[in-house]
Formats: C-alpha cells, structure tokens, sequence
C-alpha cells in the first residue's frame, strides 16, 4: 500500500476520508438498537398467554393501563391512586377522537382488581377497552373448532 500525498502532481488532495463518520454512525446504530427496547417497556409485568391474539400496530400515543403484581396501577407507565384513575384517564382522553384504552395485568393479580378497572373504564365513560395478552407459545394453526 501507498501513500499519495498530493505532491507529485502538485496539487492537495480533496477526497473525503468517509470511515470515521462510518464508524461513528456504527457505534450509534448499535446505541440506538439498545437503548429503545428499554424505552418502550413501560411497566414490567408477566402478560397472561392466550391462543387467538390479534395483532395490533403499536402507536405512540396509546392510553395503556398496567396492573402490577402487588395491584399498583400505573397510566402510561406512571404510577397513580386507583381511586384518581377515571379522573386523570378522562385528562388524557378528552383531545383524544378514539377513546380506546388497553390494560395489561400481571399473571400474579387478582381477577377482581382487573375487574375494579374496568368498572371504573365504564362508569368513566370508556366502552373500548382491549386486554394485551402474549401469544401462546406451540399455538399451531387458526382458530379452529374443536
């Protein structure tokens, strides 16, 4: 390998050395791929299984309610008073055109405290309430008759 430093023909060279800006971009990449799987966790919870799960596309700004295992609500990942609840949600929703909210519930709770949420949903208004479940693991096919 050689060196040209542009003395022989008499002139600079301009050519622009491109791989520290790929090594840098590399080492962001990698950052970032990361950094937002921990951003997007919210509250950690062990989601229930179920055979016939729906997929649906993840938007930013989806109410999402999370029950822990000791029955601390949290609104968006921030933990509330389960008593505040339809007041801070109906903030939320008020700008909002689909009033849809989704709760996740640890395995470990208690069906009536899910219950209690949705009760409230209710009595605040909220009829579009979806549960977010993880898919069965060795489901095989569809959702067949048997």
């Amino acid at each position: 390998m050689s060196m040209d430093l542009g003395g022989a023909q008499g002139g600079v060279k301009s050519d622009i050395n491109v791989t520290p800006l790929v090594d840098v971009m590399l080492v962001l990449l990698i950052i970032m791929m990361l950094v937002a799987p921990l951003l997007q966790q919210g509250v950690s919870v062990k989601l229930p299984e179920a055979e016939n799960t729906v997929d649906k596309p993840e938007v930013s700004d989806q109410t999402v309610i999370a029950i822990a295992p000791n029955k601390a609500v949290y609104l968006n990942a921030r933990e509330i008073n389960p008593s505040e609840l339809a007041t801070k949600l109906l903030e939320i929703l008020e700008d909002k055109v689909e009033k849809i909210v989704l709760i996740k519930a640890d395995t470990d709770v208690e069906y009536g405290a899910v219950m209690a949420t949705m009760d409230q949903l209710r009595q605040a208004g909220i009829e579009n309430v979806g549960l977010i479940t993880e898919k069965k693991k060795g489901s095989g096919g569809g959702a067949g008759g048997q």
